[in-house]
Parts: structure tokens; sequence; C-alpha cells
């Protein structure tokens, strides 16, 4: 085993799928992954695409929306223009509907996460390595993580991470275990600035050229808990990976 210790830099939820999410302090990680992340989707009411999950990929304009939780159980969507909007509340579906100009439904269900209820984590050595290989700042938040850390580990070292590499972060494990765990594979939301405004598509097309279109690990939570900022995290990267 090789042994890399750091602490928590960022912790980052997203309530609803393909939105903008929520910066937090602390957070409770289980079975579902994160508590609250992916917990809602829109749902495409096109007839070509009835029933599918709506995301960036066909409407980009999803990032000019945020979910947040408020005070209650379900998230608080803000618009465009500023107009926070209740998850339940009447007219938020044909608001969403008419920003993104397609007939849509809302679904709630934990887990809607791409890969199962998994927590993707990202690493500072790594961003910072990659803005030196573009030689421009590129923003965490492109990437979509719930946990950032700061490690003692080489740059693009988790590329490599496989299965049986734990994180421990605060109360919480987790391990590169079961399907569709391991070095997170980028699809082409990342090539969209955060405020979905903007597209870079060199950013994937150098991800895919001199890094196998890896960009952080997708794990499961092994031991349930909750995390802070700041929290110590140690990684063990299991012989062979």
């Amino acid at each position: 085993m090789t042994r890399h210790d750091g602490s928590l830099r960022r912790l980052l939820r997203w309530p609803v799928k393909s939105l903008r999410g929520e910066e937090l302090r602390e957070g409770l990680f289980d079975d579902r992954g994160m508590a609250g992340d992916r917990a809602y989707s829109l749902i495409d009411g096109r007839d070509a695409h009835a029933g599918k999950v709506l995301t960036v990929r066909q409407r980009p304009e999803m990032l000019h929306w945020r979910g947040a939780y408020g005070a209650g159980n379900a998230p608080e969507l803000t618009a465009p223009d500023g107009t926070v909007w209740k998850w339940d509340q009447p007219g938020l579906t044909d608001a969403l509907a008419r920003s993104l100009g397609t007939p849509l439904s809302l679904r709630a269900a934990d887990g809607q996460q791409d890969r199962g209820p998994t927590v993707l984590v990202t690493f500072q050595a790594s961003l910072l390595a990659l803005e030196e290989e573009l030689g421009a700042p590129v923003d965490l938040l492109r990437f979509r993580p719930n946990l950032h850390l700061d490690l003692d580990a080489p740059a693009f070292a988790e590329e490599r991470w496989g299965p049986g590499t734990t994180v421990t972060v605060g109360e919480v494990d987790l391990a590169v275990t079961g399907n569709h765990t391991g070095p997170c594979i980028r699809c082409a939301v990342p090539s969209w600035d955060p405020g979905g405004r903007e597209r870079w598509p060199e950013l994937q097309k150098w991800l895919i050229q001199e890094h196998e279109n890896k960009f952080g690990v997708i794990m499961r939570v092994t031991r349930p808990g909750v995390v802070r900022l700041g929290d110590r995290s140690v990684v063990e990267v299991a012989s062979g990976s």
C-alpha cells in the first residue's frame, strides 16, 4: 500500500442533476453516496426522448439554474433572473420548460448519479497541474465533484488507482469497489463553463490526448458518517494500482 495524507479542501453537492449546486461546510455520506446529491432531476417531455433524464448534454442552459437546499427537505431553484422557486411551487415546471425550451416534468428519487450511488473525488495537485498544462485557469466546478482533497500525492496519480484503493475523510471511508468505480472518464460537460455560457472544447481534447480522458476518481461509501471542511484525509493506494 502507498499512503498519502492531506485534508478536505472543498465540499460540493448537486441537488438537481445538471443544475449548478451548492458549496457546504459539512455533509452526510451514506449508502446514497452524498446525501441529497442528484436526488432530483428534470425529465425530458419530448416525444422522442420521453422519460429520459434531461442533462447539460441536451440543454446547456440548465447551468443557468442553481439548486440548493433551503430550510425544508426539498431544494430551492434559483432562475437566471434571480427568482427563487420551491421544488413543489406551482409554476416551476412551466418556468423551467420556457427557460430550457423543452417540455419537461420533475422527479425526486435518491441515487440519480450517472454511475449509481457513488462519490466523485478530485485532487488539488491535479487541478493545478492541469492549469499549468493548459496555460489557463480551470474552474473546479466544471468537474462537479463532491470531495476535493489537498494531498501530498503527485499530480494525476489517481489516474492509476484501482480496486482496493481507499480514502478516509473525517468519519467517512470510501473505496474503489464495485461497478462503475475507479478513475473517472469524463463526458463533454466539463467543456462548458459552470454557468453554461461558453464552451471550451480544447479542455476535453487535452484530457483525451494527455490523460486518457480521466479526471478524478469515482468511489463508494464503505463507512457512513459526516465530513467537514478541513477534515484530515488519508488515501491508501492498493498494491498494483
